[in-house]
């Protein structure tokens, strides 16, 4: 009778099995491919010509390599849930540090790019013309962003429009101000070269200013620091010196309630501390 029992519920394990995991690959199917349009749209936005695959291979590899490390290592399964959570999370990670990289790099070629535009437009060539010099002098990315203006446009998209998009792309304060005055001079008439010589004074002048703000404001921040880190180093500390000096908090539940609210209190300090000690440029 129980081996009857027994072989009842393997079968059944064996059909639920078989009817759950199709469901199951075909739903991760369709996430995988959702995953490939999101990386692959990422990497056209920076130019790469890598396989999307690759960086979506580490949605599934990771957060089971992760996992069980962090149960190996730990023996908890906390730390192995945590180690899933990271596995999913670090493939975006490194998406956005990669486009802030570029970001960082546009943004520091960019003046540069002003200044060459206004001795195009000063030597007599128009602005499409302009931008197909800082396409051929200046190096990536500004040269692959300044060149896909100009593919557009010869594709038969506006100019405004392709602009617009270079806007949408990068979403740098500087080059929304470009953006901006040359768009308003081609609807007032106004002109370009002196646009751009003012956007190029104007720009280098915001920089001194933002440069001046952050070495007037580093004390302040480096305080920041220190107050916020400084508990979790004396607590390192005092375990350092006396591994069962909080024994006494951990074994009951005044104790731990306690712990906990310091903290969660020391998380909002850090929050607060950095929001306050942070200037908006």
């Amino acid at each position: 009778m129980i081996l009857i029992i027994i072989l009842f519920v393997l079968g059944a394990v064996v059909l639920i099995t078989y009817s759950i995991f199709p469901y199951f690959l075909d739903k991760m199917k369709v996430w995988q491919e959702k995953q490939e349009r999101v990386v692959a749209k990422e990497m056209d936005n920076m130019f790469y010509d890598k396989n999307p695959k690759n960086l979506t291979c580490l949605y599934f590899i990771l957060p089971f390599v992760l996992g069980i490390a962090g149960y190996f290592i730990f023996h908890n399964f906390i730390f192995s849930i945590i180690g899933i959570v990271a596995g999913v999370a670090i493939p975006n990670f490194i998406l956005k540090i990669c486009f802030a990289k570029r970001k960082a790099k546009f943004a520091d070629q960019f003046l540069d790019a002003i200044n060459l535009l206004s001795s195009s437009l000063k030597g007599g060539l128009s602005l499409l013309q302009a931008f197909e010099v800082v396409v051929e002098e200046m190096p990536v990315p500004i040269s692959q962003e300044f060149g896909l203006v100009v593919r557009e446009n010869r594709m038969g998209v506006s100019f405004e429009e392709s602009l617009e998009h270079l806007k949408k792309r990068m979403d740098i304060e500087e080059l929304g101000l470009m953006v901006n005055s040359i768009l308003v001079a081609r609807e007032t008439g106004g002109a370009l070269t002196k646009v751009f010589s003012r956007l190029s004074v104007t720009i280098r002048d915001n920089r001194k200013l933002k440069e001046n703000i952050k070495t007037l404001t580093l004390q302040g921040r480096l305080q920041g620091l220190i107050m916020s880190f400084l508990p979790i180093v004396f607590v390192l500390w005092v375990v350092s010196v006396d591994r069962n000096h909080f024994d006494i908090m951990l074994q009951n539940d005044l104790g731990r309630m306690l712990l906990i609210i310091a903290v969660i209190l020391q998380i909002v300090g850090m929050f607060l501390i950095r929001k306050f000690s942070t200037i908006k440029l």
